[in-house]
Parts: C-alpha cells; structure tokens; sequence
C-alpha cells in the first residue's frame, strides 16, 4: 500500500475514525489504534466521531467496552460524538468504517470535502475479501470481537504506513 497523506509532521498528525453512531466501531478504532500507535512510540491525537446524532454524549456500546476490556484497551471514558465539516481541516486523515458512513459525511461536508484525506479503514488490508467493517449493534459478543479483530489488523497497517511516513523524512 502506498504511504498515505498524513500532517506535514508527524507530532502534529491527526487521525479520525468514523462510524454511524460512534458507539461501536469507531470507539474501538480510537482505542486500538491509540494502543498501538503508544507500543510503537508513535505520538498522535486519534478520536472518533459518528455521522449519525443519536448518541451524541453516550459511552461506547457496553459490548465494544467488553471486547476492547478484553483486550485490555480502556473505552470506556470516550464520548459520542457527532463528525462535523470543521473535522475535515482538523483531522489529517478520516478514515470510516463503511461506505454509507464516507458518503454520509460527504454529504455533510458538502463543499468543504476533501476526498484525499478520507478512506474506508479496510482499505489498508486488501487482502481481507471485504471493504467495510460490519456493523455489530444489532449482534451479539462474537461479532464485537470479529469487528474487533478486523480493526486491529488496519490499525497494525496504519501504524506500518505511519512508520514508512516518518521513514521518509
């Protein structure tokens, strides 16, 4: 995969994750990847936000706090919150766990979108036979914990494309 587009330095790099509701995947996005990117010795900002405003204030989903807890990642401090056209100025890279939620924001965005700074999360594992993390609200604990494996795979390969990005300099 080539090196994406991330801040003219890395101390100042922001990435975002985005999901739906901000309560499931993109929490446990921010989460790993902030562990990962911490065991690397990568110091970054990582947040998350959600195109839909039904959360906005809530912990993560009690199942997406078990999974990371499981994992021994902390979420449960994170708050739902709502992505917003500013996030497309702050953040260096946006990247959504689905294609409803890219074309959502974009929607949203309207002509503040800046197409190279958004991705799907799965276009970092191309080999994964599957372009958008699924949405396990409505499941139960094992397709937390598929979803959860799924994230943390992009984040080991964001982390490596972070790595290349300082390598560069």
């Amino acid at each position: 995969m080539q090196v994406a587009n991330y801040g003219e330095d890395m101390d100042t790099t922001k990435i975002l994750m985005v999901c739906l509701g901000n309560i499931c995947r993109s929490p446990l996005a921010e989460g790993i990847l902030r562990q990962k990117l911490t065991e690397a010795g990568i110091n970054i900002e990582v947040d998350s936000a959600g195109t839909g405003n039904w959360h906005i204030g809530e912990k993560p989903h009690p199942l997406s706090q078990k999974v990371a807890a499981k994992n021994n990642i902390d979420i449960s401090y994170q708050r739902a919150r709502q992505f917003c056209p500013e996030d497309l100025d702050r953040f260096d890279r946006i990247y959504f766990m689905d294609s409803n939620n890219l074309a959502d924001a974009k929607r949203m965005a309207g002509s503040r979108w800046k197409a190279d700074k958004t991705a799907l999360l799965l276009d970092h594992l191309p080999k994964a036979g599957i372009r958008e993390v699924p949405d396990p609200y409505f499941g139960e604990f094992d397709g937390y914990e598929e979803v959860f494996d799924l994230i943390a795979k992009a984040c080991d390969a964001i982390v490596e494309d972070l790595r290349n990005f300082a390598g560069r300099g």
